[in-house]
Formats: structure tokens, sequence, C-alpha cells
């Protein structure tokens, strides 16, 4: 892990639109230049915090992709998510102090750290910006919510299939295709997300293809019928 004392400026940002909101005035976002000093380089493999390490401040993804893990009591390492550039890391910390799973890099990434309690004190003073902060947080119940879901009412190719079209659209609003993708994550990653052995991930990608659905080529995903992978989860939605 490598720490740079490179100045970072939201307001030249592409991706402030993502994780800081726009709605700032020039003097406020200027204060928020000044608080937001750092970046912060994280190597593939590499480890931004772990489960268990003082909470400090929260971490906007400016390149790269990442996982959160958090170690189950017979010592396996479960997935609970996946975060891209735009997204905001560390939220787990909050609560306790401390981060309850780790963050690992997925390829070689870059964060903007947001030291909180600078972070708290500007977001009382500014209520668009104390507004943005608490949407982000609303954003993380919403999605865990829907893991549960995913989790616990749905099948395999069901699980699968709201997996790509989730991972795909916010891909798209960064400005990559709407149906090309790369995986940053393995399939055995994929699986102990969804809650799926590294068999049954495997063989619902492989059907998904003999369907004509999608084109797999190791890591490499194309989806080529998105209405069929959206008539798949809602065939699961209709059936609740």
């Amino acid at each position: 892990m490598d720490l740079h004392s490179i100045k970072v400026a939201c307001s030249s940002c592409n991706l402030r639109e993502l994780c800081i909101p726009v709605g700032l005035k020039p003097d406020e976002m200027e204060q928020l230049d000044n608080l937001i000093s750092t970046r912060r380089r994280v190597r593939r493999g590499g480890t931004l915090f772990a489960a268990g390490d003082g909470f400090t401040s929260l971490y906007a993804v400016r390149s790269g992709f990442f996982k959160t893990v958090v170690t189950t009591a017979d010592g396996r390492d479960q997935v609970t998510g996946f975060q891209m550039a735009g997204e905001i890391l560390g939220l787990d910390g909050i609560v306790q102090d401390k981060h309850s799973c780790s963050a690992v890099a997925l390829e070689d990434a870059e964060v903007c750290v947001l030291p909180f309690d600078k972070l708290e004190q500007l977001s009382r003073e500014f209520s668009t910006l104390q507004h943005h902060v608490h949407r982000i947080m609303s954003r993380e119940i919403v999605r865990d919510q829907g893991v549960m879901l995913l989790l616990g009412s749905m099948r395999a190719e069901e699980r699968l299939a709201a997996f790509l079209l989730n991972l795909v659209q916010p891909l798209h609003s960064r400005g990559f295709s709407r149906t090309e993708m790369v995986l940053r994550m393995t399939r055995e990653e994929i699986g102990s997300y969804l809650g799926m052995k590294l068999e049954t991930v495997s063989r619902t990608f492989s059907r998904f293809q003999d369907e004509g659905i999608i084109e797999v080529k190791q890591r490499y995903v194309r989806i080529l019928d998105p209405d069929a992978l959206a008539a798949i989860v809602n065939q699961s939605r209709e059936e609740n």
C-alpha cells in the first residue's frame, strides 16, 4: 500500500457527481478540496483497510475495483460486496469506530481519503454535503437489502442474472459499454457473494451462453440479450 501526499481536487474530478455533490457553492467546494488532501494507491491484492482496524476515514474510489470481505466463524472469507470508481468505502466503520470488514483491491486502484471527523464537521456547515452523506448511507442500506433478496428468495440463475445486470448498469453510467464488461472478480468470488458454489456459478454461466443470452471468454462477458436476463429476474419477483 502506497500513500501519496498528492493534492486532490473534487472540483476538477470527473467522478464528483457519483461520490461528492455538485450543488456546493464555489467557496464550499474549495473547503471540500482542502479536506480531501491525499490519495492512496493500493496494488492488486493489497488491503485498503482490514477488519478490526480503527476507523478514521471514508474512501472514494478514484480508479480500480475492490471487494469487501468478512471472515466467518469457521475461517472462511465471505465476499460482502464489490465497489468500483465513484463509490465510497469505509462506511462499515462508523458504528463501532473500527472496520467490520476488509477492503481488498481486485486490480491496481487509487482512492481519495476523506477524514471522517473533518467531513462530519464540514457537513454540519453545509446542508448540501450533509444531505449527500445521508444519501450515501441510504444507498448502502438499499444495496444490503437487495443482496438479502438475492440470497433469500432467488434461484441460482436468477441470482447470476441480477448480478450481471446490477454490475453493467453502474459501469454504463461511468461511460463504459451497456453490454460488455471485463469481470474483475473470479467465479469463486462471485459465488461467495451470491451464496453459490463455484461449480454452480460456472454451470450457470455456461447455460446462459448456450441459450444465447451472454457470450463469455474467460473474464470478458458480453450481454447478447439483456431482455432475457431481465425476464429471468422479473420471473422471480412475479413468483414472490
